[in-house]
């Protein structure tokens, strides 16, 4: 039997022919549990325990005897990572994985429109399906709670509303090339300082309102086909295999088909691993967890270990089924799909969508006297200053790293598009990070510059008093302790004495542009100094081309904050209320744990902000335009009735200025009187429209009762409380325009 079914697989790969002799699971014109129940049908134990923990660093190894593929998964979330040797991290050395990197996934969430995300996964799923890879690792959705989170930049910022609605059509664009979605870190990764001990208190409400939608939506709207749990713990288990989140919401609440995958020596115990939720392990050493022998996979908590439970009686094999059934699900999907298409690798188009992507996010914080956009009829000579505007970017930051296939820094960008037209001339003004390297991939850069501070700084200022506009590029890198894996900033402030540099050139030219960038919000103790500034974040690829864009007035700017620009930690829920990072504790186990208690509860960003009354240096939302825009009344039903499922708000908005823009139109909530305390005004929709010049569009939106409600952790459900609400529509959430009042039956 064994050769028949070899044969006939064997016969199948080569030709695509289905005939009698074929397994079921082989056949892609049976429904998907058919062949799942099929396959598990005809596997042994062993092959059974094999599939659901990692072969490699990066793979696992599918059933060889019955002809199912091994799952390859590669890092992402903002490219394709390049190619590691079988059992090591060091560089496979290969000479065609270079890819395209695609701006930060803060810039992405930036541009409010989920026409873009629906294109950067496209764009990122096709270049991870020419590499033939099953599983992206990613997106990453975690809340912004503190802007010292070292992974801030691989999130989505920090409204659950907008996480949701980028996070779907992410997810959509990846699985439409037949790879897999890994949506992560799920739940409560919220900091990368003790990432592996943070134990995070956090009341149901809370959880509800604040730190699941996003996955939620991922994994009921989305269908993403795959989750990847955090390095840290929630209740006092581990979030990789939390009862809780895994079995409880995940697979149960959500009633979620896929399979979760440990994110990478997340896992500590065989027993916990198994009755937790966790389908897929995959590590780095021994067990996953400390360094040892090569390729000893076996020994892996869901390898040996749980074969030999479940031979001497201590686990069910119905509960490796199901994990079983989840890996089979996310193999037939993905390296089983004939069907998906051949996805292409560094491509004019994926190009394109980078450069388009990056200028849609870009987000103009200011802009006094109409510094920007440069014109070339005014600013004959333009000063650009700042390690960033010649530091490559792609390279660094953690598991994101990427090896791009080409990189434009922001001062080529800007010399690409003005060089024929504007003296352009560089100083360097500061000394940071000058490497280039991480895990074996180098940008190629040698920034070392031994002059010292006073000598930079006066060449800076020289250069800055001869200009007619001064461009600062600087902000953070992706060095440890700023915009990094693995651990946490330290401080709000710029590093490298930028602060003091960016006074002294204010100074020394009044005409000044603070280009920022960061994949997080810093402290501007400056903001009143410089007359322009710009969020440029990090963009790939086309960082240069995209900033240059922007800059220039090619691109209109609109992209809005994702999340609340504030002046100070003072400012942050998470630090003026709660522990952060958190205070040692001992668990149940003994050992050494990081209780972190979310004091602030469903108060995070500008539900914070607004309810102390708050002033941040830029609000959510936050972001102007070289146009300007004028809102209207809103008008609402004045009751929304029983039987209504939903109202529909309408509000005017007309670009009242000289050249064709975007405008994100946001509307927000608020409960006017409820029985429990509630945010000011929750994000519940936005519109991105585009108008020319005196256009007036209406722009409409749809509430129905679940935007008017709350989670009641008592009854565990959504509850609305009939009453008076007002919907407030604005530019964003500190720049109301319109209001307009309903009453709920």
């Amino acid at each position: 039997m064994k050769r028949i079914i070899a044969a006939a697989t064997l016969g199948f790969l080569l030709t695509g022919a289905v005939n009698a002799e074929t397994p079921v699971y082989l056949d892609e014109t049976k429904p998907l549990e058919e062949r799942v129940e099929d396959a598990l049908s005809r596997m042994t134990l062993r092959e059974k325990i094999n599939i659901i923990h990692a072969q490699s660093k990066f793979s696992a190894p599918g059933v060889p005897r019955l002809g199912i593929a091994e799952l390859w998964t590669t890092d992402g979330p903002m490219g394709v990572r390049p190619e590691v040797l079988w059992d090591e991290w060091e560089q496979a050395g290969w000479t065609n994985d270079s890819c395209t990197a695609f701006p930060s996934l803060t810039a992405l969430a930036a541009t409010w429109d989920p026409e873009m995300a629906l294109l950067y996964g496209k764009s990122i799923g096709e270049e991870a399906r020419f590499r033939n890879k099953s599983v992206l690792l990613g997106p990453g959705i975690n809340v912004y709670r503190t802007p010292l989170n070292g992974r801030n930049f691989e999130y989505m910022g920090e409204d659950p509303y907008l996480i949701s609605q980028m996070v779907v059509p992410y997810v959509q664009g990846v699985q439409s090339n037949g790879v897999a979605a890994c949506v992560k870190h799920f739940a409560l990764n919220n900091n990368e300082i003790n990432r592996h001990t943070s134990n995070p208190i956090v009341d149901d409400r809370t959880l509800y309102e604040i730190y699941l939608p996003g996955f939620k939506a991922a994994a009921t709207e989305g269908e993403a086909w795959s989750f990847m749990g955090g390095y840290n713990l929630f209740r006092g288990e581990h979030a990789s295999y939390n009862p809780i989140l895994m079995n409880q919401i995940l697979k149960g609440e959500w009633d979620w088909d896929g399979a979760v995958i440990s994110d990478w020596g997340a896992v500590h115990d065989t027993k916990t691993a198994v009755s937790g939720g966790l389908d897929m392990e995959f590590g780095s050493w021994t067990d996953g967890l400390s360094n040892g022998a090569s390729n000893a996979y076996d020994n892996y908590f869901l390898a040996q270990p749980y074969l030999e439970g479940i031979q001497n009686g201590t686990y069910s094999e119905d509960e490796l089924n199901d994990k079983v059934r989840r890996v089979l699900r996310l193999t037939f999907r993905t390296a089983m799909n004939r069907n998906k298409p051949w996805g292409s690798m560094g491509s004019d188009e994926h190009i394109a969508a980078a450069r388009q992507i990056g200028g849609e996010g870009v987000v103009l914080l200011k802009n006094e006297n109409q510094t920007l956009p440069i014109n070339p009829a005014k600013h004959k000579k333009v000063a650009v200053i700042g390690e960033n505007a010649i530091k490559k970017m792609t390279v660094g930051g953690g598991s994101s790293s990427l090896k791009a296939r080409h990189e434009i820094t922001p001062l080529d960008g800007i010399k690409n598009r003005l060089g024929e037209e504007v003296e352009i001339v560089y100083a360097r003004g500061y000394v940071g990070d000058p490497s280039g390297e991480y895990n074996g991939v180098s940008t190629g850069q040698d920034l070392t510059d031994n002059r010292t501070p006073e000598e930079l700084t006066a060449e800076a200022v020289e250069v800055a008093k001869d200009a007619d506009l001064v461009i600062f590029i600087g902000g953070l890198n992706k060095s440890d302790h700023q915009d990094a894996e693995d651990s946490d900033r330290e401080t709000m402030s710029l590093p490298y004495n930028q602060d003091e540099l960016i006074e002294t050139l204010a100074a020394a030219n009044p005409n000044l542009v603070m280009v920022n960038i960061s994949g997080t919000g810093v402290a501007m103790p400056w903001v009143n100094k410089v007359p322009a500034i710009v969020q440029g974040w990090y963009l790939g690829s086309e960082t240069g081309n995209a900033l240059a864009d922007v800059l220039t007035g090619d691109v209109n700017p609109s992209g809005k904050l994702p999340y609340t620009y504030y002046a100070s930690l003072d400012q942050v829920g998470a630090h003026k209320l709660g522990e952060y990072p958190g205070h040692k504790s001992v668990d149940a186990l003994g050992n050494e744990v990081y209780d972190m208690p979310y004091n602030e509860g469903i108060f995070v960003g500008y539900r914070f902000t607004d309810k102390n009354k708050l002033t941040p240096t830029f609000p959510f939302g936050h972001g102007l335009s070289y146009t300007t825009f004028a809102y209207g009344d809103a008008t609402a039903p004045k009751i929304f009735a029983k039987g209504d499922d939903k109202i529909e708000v309408v509000v005017p908005v007309t670009n009242t200025g000289d050249r064709k823009g975007k405008e994100t139109v946001q509307l927000y909530v608020r409960d006017v009187k409820s029985s429990v305390e509630r945010p000011v005004k929750e994000l519940k929709s936005f519109k991105k429209v585009e108008l020319n010049p005196g256009e007036t569009k209406d722009v409409k939106f749809e509430l129905d009762r679940s935007d008017l409600s709350y989670f009641d952790a008592d009854k565990h459900d959504w509850v609305m409380e009939p009453g008076e609400f007002e919907v407030l529509i604005g530019a964003s959430a500190g720049d109301i325009r319109s209001k307009a009042k309903f009453k709920a039956e």
